[in-house]
């Protein structure tokens, strides 16, 4: 998940050149945003650069949660403990391109292992297309716009930047205590 969708220097019209590293060579054309991809085309028939556009940054999957999935809805409570690589006053991934280098568990959301992956906010473009949903009004694939993008995400008290901890340091009894509700699954 990419997590600086927010930068006001992003353009749309041009080709992605920060993440082709994993772009194959026969994908090059690939790395072109088509125009509303995210309502012409299904999940699995996008791109590289396309896939990663979804992602509004906020950050959320990277928070510490609780999960019990032996109820038959599974139950999910976030924490406000991130992982070790956010910068928490950005709420960004310090090292996103090489986040498995550091973190080998970091769980790289792919259209596979998506369906299992219920737990993502609801405001999540990822989760929300797959259930068949628009994308949040303040996306910044809509506004085109990241000032107004992150202004409208605050508005609605979506991100992480600003109110995360490290995990660093915090020890599980700790960590119970975090639990925050300002992330809704």
């Amino acid at each position: 998940m990419r997590p600086n969708l927010l930068d006001p220097s992003r353009s749309f019209s041009k080709k992605v050149s920060d993440k082709t590293s994993n772009t194959k060579p026969d994908e090059a054309d690939s790395a072109t945003l088509r125009p509303q991809f995210w309502t012409r085309f299904n999940l699995d028939e996008l791109n590289h650069s396309e896939w990663e556009a979804l992602c509004d940054g906020c950050g959320s999957c990277c928070l510490i949660k609780y999960m019990d999935d032996d109820d038959e809805e599974e139950l999910v409570e976030y924490t406000d403990v991130t992982c070790q690589l956010m910068d928490c006053a950005t709420g960004y991934c310090r090292h996103y391109d090489t986040r498995q280098e550091y973190v080998p568990d970091c769980i790289q959301l792919t259209i596979e292992n998506l369906p299992n992956m219920m737990w993502l906010p609801a405001h999540c473009a990822y989760k929300r297309l797959y259930k068949g949903q628009t994308l949040p009004d303040w996306h910044l694939l809509l506004t085109q716009d990241a000032v107004i993008t992150q202004q409208q995400m605050r508005a609605v008290n979506v991100g992480v930047a600003g109110r995360c901890i490290s995990e660093i340091g915090i020890s599980d009894e700790e960590m119970e205590t975090r639990v925050v509700n300002w992330v809704t699954p």
